[in-house]
């Protein structure tokens, strides 16, 4: 017999640890290789943690609602292998890189509380905590009074939850509206709403909290500015009509406009590289790797954006392959974490919802996004050997977003008449 530790599993860039919302199996519960022993949440995505051995689940190290670093060990299985085989936990053992590293991955990681990680008395405060604090207007010297039920008297959900519910009934300001500093003394806040007769009060989920407080970063980050351009995409059009049914035939799988203008995000980044960046202080880090983040729609109304690892280095086909297969989970909710990091650009399709153009918000810590609205159909001039004539074409109005610090309107308007360009000319005769 031995005992081996279920291991908080690495999550992607900049995820340096996750709550454990819910376990799936209880101690003394047979736990076969493979299959989910808890859900966890991070600030990107929930998931589960499956078990790597085969055995019986003997011990839980942590509670629902804690929050538990990268490479910790959550739960000890037993297994029927011998310990030669298995490694037994040990109190002595160096922690792993991971966790030893975890406090400098959160000091890197974009924060968006104002709150302090740790207070005066060097006592530490998650991310979770601290933006539950924020949100319930709890200043660090309140928040340094609760106590703590965790690691090291550390401060967990539970604990300061149940601080709220045993706290003064004297009203607080909200402090979950956003405090944007503006560089001065003087600060800019959300005003406060009073309810009406009538009214419903509906409260953000998670997600939409965490979208609600990346938006608000993003503008507060990057001075933001949006410029447009009208494409004639009408071979595109008569190109997918031509194809879609043999290569629904072929392939199996139904190929949407989103792999084409991919394609074409891909082909202007090559051509304009300081578009495919990330602003780091004063620095500039011109990605080697082009990863393009579609924004998706969730049936609950939330935002994700899953990433397409390396698009460059697909073809058309592998292309709309990887669309469908994101799309499909991310309505499912079966997105790895991985899947949602690690973009360079984005791109966000608002025609679906019958709009024309949009005014995207930068995802951090990219510097632009793109936005393709409706194809209407519409006359237009078109230029021929004859003269000018007028022609229904289908047209469609793109709209780049691009940070102000460090893409100038030369290089977004170029990038934006380039990509452009490439949609008009799409060859009619490409194969697939």
């Amino acid at each position: 017999m031995a005992q081996v530790e279920l291991i908080m599993p690495k999550m992607g860039e900049s995820v340096a640890e996750a709550t454990v919302i819910k376990w799936l199996k209880n101690v003394g519960e047979t736990v076969e290789m493979d299959e989910s022993v808890l859900e966890i949440a991070t600030d990107k995505v929930d998931s589960e943690v499956p078990s790597a051995v085969e055995g019986v689940l003997i011990k839980q190290l942590f509670n629902e609602d804690d929050v538990v670093l990268v490479g910790q060990a959550v739960a000890i299985i037993e297994t029927d292998v011998s310990a030669a085989d298995a490694p037994a936990p040990n109190a002595n053992t160096e922690a792993p890189k991971e966790v030893a590293a975890a406090e400098d991955i959160l000091e890197k990681a974009i924060e968006t509380t104002s709150l302090p990680k740790s207070s005066d008395s060097n006592k530490f405060f998650s991310p979770l905590v601290r933006s539950i604090a924020q949100e319930e207007g709890i200043s660090m010297s309140e928040l340094e009074n609760v106590t703590g039920s965790g690691k090291e008297g550390r401060v967990t959900k539970k604990d300061i939850l149940a601080y709220l519910s045993n706290r003064s009934s004297e009203p607080a300001p909200k402090a979950s509206k956003p405090v944007v500093s503006t560089g001065t003394a003087v600060q800019i806040s959300a005003p406060n709403v009073p309810a009406m007769e009538g009214d419903e009060i509906i409260e953000m989920d998670r997600m939409r909290k965490m979208i609600a407080n990346h938006m608000v970063m993003s503008k507060h980050v990057s001075p933001h500015v949006t410029s447009f351009v009208e494409a004639d995409v009408t071979n595109i059009v008569n190109w997918r009509n031509k194809v879609k049914d043999e290569f629904f035939k072929r392939e199996g799988e139904k190929i949407t406009f989103t792999p084409i203008f991919v394609d074409t995000v891909v082909k202007a980044i090559k051509d304009f590289p300081m578009i495919n960046v990330a602003v780091d202080g004063t620095n500039i880090i011109k990605r080697k790797h082009i990863n393009v983040g579609m924004a998706a729609a969730l049936p609950s109304g939330n935002l994700i954006v899953p990433v397409i690892k390396d698009a460059d280095q697909k073809n058309m086909i592998g292309l709309t392959k990887a669309v469908n297969d994101l799309a499909r989970r991310a309505r499912g909710n079966e997105l790895k974490p991985d899947e949602i990091s690690g973009g360079t650009f984005t791109l966000t399709n608002v025609g679906g919802f019958g709009n024309v153009m949009g005014t995207p918000i930068i995802n951090q810590p990219q510097v632009a996004i793109m936005a393709v609205g409706a194809i209407i159909k519409k006359p237009a001039v078109i230029e021929t050997d004859m003269g000018d004539v007028i022609a229904i074409r289908h047209k469609m109005f793109c709209s780049l977003s691009y940070d102000h610090r460090v893409v100038d309107g030369s290089l977004g308007g170029m990038f934006l008449k380039r990509f452009s360009d490439y949609l008009e000319a799409f060859d009619p005769n490409t194969s697939i």
